[in-house]
């Protein structure tokens, strides 16, 4: 059975002051699909909605580290750096066209390039490593040593541990299964924490951190919300969490839309399950305090009695969910094509749909009672309506 774990780690020195309100972005895993979040944290950038907390698991690990280790005025520059260096790896993309079968054709040639010959600054391919039958010193078809390169170059390892930004990057350890979170308020971060929470094996090989070996955190969830939840220290927290699979969908009718569809459902339900346990637990939570309510004053005095109610004061949540949509002519490739085209549209779509979403959210009225719990999806810019929208209070 697969656990959550904190890293054994040394602890940083002193301990932070709770704060009132915390901002937090939260960023799915999704491989070539997080230009999305790149773009959602433009917006951000440009709404002057700066977050105290940054977490990710794989791409959204790296997406973390490029805004926490720089300063507020490099984090966008130095998000698109990345991303226009690893888009640069296909030499030629012929005229993207209108037709949907002939972009499925387009990106899906770019994505064997890229699986071919690696990108540069993240990936290069180990040649014969996919015959060999034998053991190898690190079993993977790529090397990642350039994406180490590319992390020290634009990430200051320093500004992340020492700044203002919290950061959490999960992984698996691949000797007993269960899941880790590294975060720069209990230990000191390096590029082989962020990389640990990318390696998906088998096309990327164990990360090694201290004395243990690492595997992509997507393995086991592919969203660090409820790591979030369950560490917050403030009395209320906007979370805006940035998806980059749908689990709405058609059904499929070929078989690349089947393994699409597949991905889709896999690595979107577990972000589901987790937003409905939560929700769960601050309803449970509300109820405990409500029968609590009802007893005779010297039984709430009652160690017991006063133990479990201190076990239900919640912060007080407000979730924004953006869910990045599917793109026309996409394939079951998305997530390893990594052409400028493609990296651009994501970019674009996923600014548009955060800054939509806090334009909607600023709409909304402000709520830090205890214990309450609300979920938004304002949806897609054009279509301008709010999908869902929970609100659980004491």
């Amino acid at each position: 059975m697969n656990t959550t774990t904190t890293a054994p780690e040394r602890p940083r020195a002193g301990r932070r002051a709770r704060r009132t309100h915390e901002t937090i972005l939260v960023l799915q895993g999704g491989g070539a699909l997080g230009a999305y979040q790149a773009g959602a944290f433009e917006a951000m950038a440009e709404h002057d909605r700066v977050p105290d907390w940054v977490a990710g698991i794989s791409i959204g690990a790296i997406n973390s580290a490029l805004i926490a280790g720089n300063p507020p005025e490099r984090r966008v520059e130095r998000l698109r750096a990345f991303w226009t260096l690893v888009s640069a790896g296909v030499p030629w993309t012929p005229p993207t066209p209108s037709v949907a079968l002939a972009r499925a054709w387009v990106n899906d040639w770019s994505a064997a390039w890229g699986a071919t010959f690696g990108l540069p600054g993240f990936f290069t391919p180990r040649l014969g490593a996919a015959l060999w039958p034998g053991e190898l010193p690190s079993p993977s078809f790529y090397d990642t040593q350039p994406l180490r390169d590319t992390l020290l170059e634009l990430v200051d390892f320093d500004y992340l541990n020492d700044g203002p930004v919290r950061v959490s990057v999960g992984a698996v350890n691949v000797q007993t299964g269960n899941f880790v979170y590294f975060d720069n308020r209990r230990t000191r971060l390096g590029p082989e924490h962020v990389m640990a929470s990318g390696a998906l094996p088998p096309g990327f090989p164990a990360v090694r951190v201290d004395d243990a070996d690492y595997w992509d955190g997507g393995l086991v969830s592919n969203t660090p919300l409820r790591h979030v939840i369950d560490t917050i220290d403030a009395d209320a927290a906007t979370i805006l969490q940035v998806d980059l699979f749908s689990a709405r969908g058609t059904v499929p009718g070929t078989l690349d839309q089947v393994q699409g569809r597949d991905k889709d459902i896999r690595y979107s339900s577990r972000t589901r399950a987790v937003t409905d346990m939560l929700r769960e637990r601050h309803e449970m939570h509300r109820r405990i305090r409500q029968l609590a309510g009802m007893l005779p004053d010297d039984r709430r005095d009652d160690p017991l009695v006063r133990k479990a109610l201190a076990e239900t004061r919640d912060t007080a949540i407000t979730l924004v969910h953006l869910i990045r949509s599917h793109e026309n002519g996409e394939t079951q490739a998305k997530d390893y094509e990594f052409s400028r085209a493609s990296t651009d549209g994501r970019w674009q779509s996923g600014h548009d749909a955060m800054l939509h979403s806090l334009h909607r959210l600023d709409a909304e009225p402000d709520e830090r009672t205890p214990g309450a719990f609300r979920v938004f999806d304002f949806g897609r810019p054009e279509g301008d309506t709010t999908q869902g929208v929970h609100h659980d209070s004491r």
